[in-house]
């Protein structure tokens, strides 16, 4: 909390100097251009996702800039490093929230081809619900994306894909940085995905987990009761609440689960699990998976094929996480379980999960 309120002032502080600025400054070529002003720091670097920290340079103003190379369109999340005192950038609106590690973002647009790219198509809605959980023992929220044609008093009804965010994000992850929604109303705007319902749960089963910090992650114990009490919360609470108060068709056949880090943890387990629930899983760069696979996974043999429509496992190359991906597979593998794997470019980032979300939809409910 501390921490939290000398950036709060800091960023405050530096506003009043910096309404006159341009930051982020993006380029025709993707070129991106960071300023901040702050004329007593002795040193400043910006740290962007997909790059290395970069060491800014000041004018005779006090203003430190940064222009980087072409990046390719896409949202990048980015801080600054002030004299050791991380900073948001305080003229940028656009944030990245996240509960333990909030960061400015920099838009590069792209052609309007590219899923996450607001069009002139018709949009659907966001919904936000609060319940009292009993599994979790909070008050929380969850959000459900209705596509465009969505009518409460039409008899038609939609299958509906449960979406999980990762540690340290929250509920609105998904929407508000994976850009999900815009992605739904683009493929389905292009015929290239089935008009769907999306529920985005709260993906803890306890908040001590996040709560703790990093270190909660890392606590074994801890962790198993948040995938536990999660399980609980979504099956026992999420899913009836919401398959009882939208047109949903309730069969698994219409029901797919994915996730991203341990929301992908959380979906092999949870979906894994409960077969006669869930027909469609995908698991993008999944964190957090137990080695035990026997104890985790006491009846998935190959029998599960019959109920299994897709089961799609995906991580970038660079992740750290790619090696425990590939040791599950290979585990799946060796069970004879059908499945498709895909390894692709990037790291554990948004980057990579934008587009593993963009590649997964589609798939569902054929």
């Amino acid at each position: 909390m501390k921490s939290f309120c000398i950036l709060a002032a800091f960023s405050f502080a530096t506003s009043v100097f910096s309404q006159s600025l341009a930051s982020p400054e993006v380029q025709a070529d993707g070129r991106v251009t960071f300023r901040l002003k702050a004329p007593e720091a002795t040193n400043v670097e910006v740290r962007c996702e997909s790059l290395p920290a970069a060491p800014m340079q000041k004018d005779e103003q006090g203003v430190w800039s940064f222009t980087t190379g072409p990046l390719a369109p896409d949202y990048y999340g980015y801080t600054f490093l002030v004299d050791s005192l991380r900073a948001m950038d305080p003229v940028n609106p656009l944030m990245k929230y996240n509960l333990l590690n909030i960061e400015s973002e920099a838009h590069v647009p792209g052609p309007a081809s590219l899923p996450w790219e607001v069009n002139d198509v018709p949009h659907g809605v966001l919904h936000r619900h609060f319940y009292k959980s009993a599994a979790a023992g909070d008050e929380r929220a969850y959000f459900v994306y209705t596509p465009p044609a969505y009518k409460a008093s039409s008899r038609k009804r939609y299958p509906v894909l449960y979406l999980l965010h990762g540690y340290s994000d929250d509920a609105s992850a998904w929407w508000s940085v994976g850009q999900a929604n815009i992605i739904l109303d683009n493929l389905i705007a292009r015929r290239q995905a089935k008009p769907m319902i999306v529920v985005m749960p709260l993906g803890y089963g306890t908040m001590e987990i996040v709560q703790r910090g990093w270190s909660g992650a890392r606590a074994p114990g801890l962790w198993q009761r948040n995938i536990d009490q999660f399980r609980g919360a979504l099956l026992d609470e999420v899913l009836p609440q919401v398959e009882g108060a939208y047109r949903i068709a309730t069969n698994r056949q219409n029901r797919a689960m994915a996730g991203l880090s341990m929301g992908g943890a959380e979906s092999l387990t949870v979906g894994l699990n409960n077969l006669d629930r869930f027909a469609w899983i995908g698991a993008f760069s999944s964190g957090g998976l137990d080695t035990n696979y026997v104890q985790r996974f006491p009846d998935l043999d190959a029998r599960a094929n019959d109920r299994l429509r897709l089961l799609w496992i995906s991580c970038g190359k660079d992740d750290g996480l790619v090696g425990a991906n590939r040791a599950f597979v290979e585990w799946l593998n060796s069970k004879d379980i059908h499945l498709t794997w895909k390894e692709v470019d990037g790291a554990h980032s948004w980057r990579v999960w934008r587009r593993n979300l963009a590649e997964f939809v589609p798939l569902l409910f054929r």
